[in-house]
């Protein structure tokens, strides 16, 4: 398997209009499309079953081929959570959240 991807509400309740999804790509998919055709794929499928946008709430911001692959498919850095994340390289790294909508 090169990837796998998984489409869920956000919130449960008041904010289950909002999409999340959780993404996972084998390395050797690394730059083959793989993260692309997944976001495509789940950006369709949560158009398709009615959620308003999309939220990602912890995209490693020295995940730099992420964080570009998400600003190209529309999303925004909404906010960064300071040292939120323990990265075995880089040390206490920020957490982005991004967001983007889906509809009108």
């Amino acid at each position: 398997m090169l990837g796998s991807a998984k489409l869920v509400p956000n919130l449960d309740g008041g904010g289950a209009h909002v999409a999340n999804a959780s993404f996972i790509v084998d390395p050797g998919g690394a730059g083959r499309g793989v993260g692309r055709a997944l976001g495509e794929h789940v950006l369709a499928a949560a158009t398709a079953e009615g959620y308003r946008a999309m939220q990602f709430n912890a995209v490693v911001e020295t995940n730099t081929a992420a964080v570009a692959l998400w600003r190209s498919l529309g999303f925004t850095v909404l906010a960064t959570v300071p040292e939120a994340f323990r990265h075995p390289r880089h040390g206490l790294v920020g957490l982005h959240i991004m967001y983007r909508p889906l509809t009108g």
